[in-house]
């Protein structure tokens, strides 16, 4: 059995969607368990839905349900244009049971809610697409993740409760195959012990097709990107790209925990721990070989990668009575820090400062000077650039500095850090 993740840029059109269609054709005979993400920007969308409902803002709350019908009505008509379909009614039921929630008390916390209503993206997608398979002569069933992956009582970023995930994947999922040979299920979406909905994080759908394959021990894990691959940089940012043709388990982990954003950090140890290959490959040229995620690490120094985070905060914290940055000073600032759950991205100390490295979009400068103010001085530079390469030389890094001041560099054997503004005046 393979393992097929299409994300929501894959399935964000009918025509898109008959693509996706196309590919699955290419693996006909096969057991496939397909994992599909919310159709394009439906996340955001439902997110909200979420905030309006929240809020108590009813002419919001229905505006905005009213244009994800329309969106998934439209994409729906095209792909399967007979309305007695029963998907149809599926799908106005779904609308219609959350156009209820805004006169129905608001008993839990935030959480609950967005985990209820964001995993709606991914239920309505994987059953138009169900349908619309159906419809094309395909040996498919839908599936729902919410009764395969139990995490723990948790709403949102839940852990995944292995023990009892497999044992459930074992019992509803692998004896489905017996009479299919494909089952969509949902990406982002599990369950904790009373049976309520929760989420794995954003772009969790990754590693829901890393938890099945690992619980199924899949022969591989597919997933269709609109790259032809792994690239070495964001071409957003970088021209002149390479493909990454293969590269090892550990060298992903490494470029997913500096940033790189092809593969959700959390896929990868569930795969490399039942060395099941993971590959990277083009929903546009489904044909192309793509990139190849394993367990072999002989061609990782091959190619320099470059990972650029852009919009950084850089904090300088010292000790108002000029102590030395020690371990019980340490304990305390990251104690601070943790209270207002800030996501350091580099950190360096000296003898007396604290240097942390953090996204500027993501924190209230004003309440982490506020913060520590009592015992620290804060001082900090804003609007910076992280620049992490993989596998870095004298001329790589050189290429990255042009126009460029360095504020603060970090080089280890096989990986350089850079902290840099651009330079007044260019």
């Amino acid at each position: 059995m393979k393992v097929f993740k299409f994300g929501g840029a894959s399935v964000k059109s009918a025509e898109a969607i008959r693509n996706v269609a196309s590919i699955i054709s290419l693996y006909q005979g096969e057991k496939l368990a397909i994992v599909v993400s919310a159709m394009g920007k439906s996340t955001n969308a439902f997110e909200e839905i979420i905030e309006s409902l929240l809020t108590k803002n009813e002419s919001q709350f229905i505006q905005l349900i009213d244009e994800r019908i329309l969106f998934h009505e439209n994409i729906l008509k095209e792909l399967i244009p007979n309305e007695n379909n029963p998907i149809y009614r599926e799908i106005n039921t779904l609308f219609s049971s959350l156009k209820a929630r805004f006169n129905q008390p608001i008993d839990k916390t935030p959480a609950f809610y967005y985990s209820a209503i964001v995993s709606l993206g991914e239920v309505l997608s994987t059953k138009i697409i169900n349908a619309y398979l159906i419809q094309e002569g395909f040996d498919s069933l839908w599936k729902s993740a919410a009764s395969l992956i139990r995490t723990e009582n948790k709403y949102k970023d839940a852990n995944i409760n292995w023990k009892t995930t497999e044992g459930l994947f074992q019992k509803n999922l692998i004896p489905e195959f017996n009479k299919v040979d494909i089952i969509l299920t949902q990406g982002f979406i599990g369950h904790n012990d009373e049976g309520e909905v929760t989420t794995l994080g954003r772009e969790g759908s990754d590693f829901t097709a890393g938890i099945i394959a690992h619980c199924c021990g899949s022969e591989s894990v597919t997933i269709w990107k609109d790259v032809p691959g792994m690239l070495n940089a964001d071409p957003k940012w970088f021209d002149n790209t390479i493909k990454l043709d293969s590269i090892s388990f550990r060298e992903a982990i490494e470029l997913s925990y500096y940033g790189a954003s092809v593969i959700h950090p959390k896929t990868i140890k569930p795969l490399q721990n039942k060395d099941i290959p993971l590959f990277v490959k083009s929903f546009i040229n489904p044909k192309e070989e793509g990139t190849i995620i394993h367990s072999n690490t002989s061609n990782d120094h091959l190619i320099p990668s470059f990972i650029f985070k852009q919009n950084q905060l850089l904090l300088s914290i010292s000790p108002k009575d000029f102590s030395f940055i020690g371990e019980q000073n340490l304990s305390d600032i990251f104690a601070r820090l943790s209270s207002l759950d800030v996501k350091i991205n580099l950190m360096q100390n000296s003898a007396v400062s604290f240097s942390i490295l953090i996204d500027e979009n993501k924190v209230d400068i004003n309440k982490l000077i506020a913060l520590f103010k009592d015992s620290y001085n804060v001082k900090y530079n804003s609007a910076l650039e992280l620049i992490t390469i993989r596998h870095y030389d004298d001329e790589t890094i050189e290429r990255c500095l042009v126009n460029k001041e360095v504020l603060l560099q970090q080089l280890t054997r096989e990986t350089a850090r850079i902290i840099v503004a651009n330079k007044k005046g260019r």
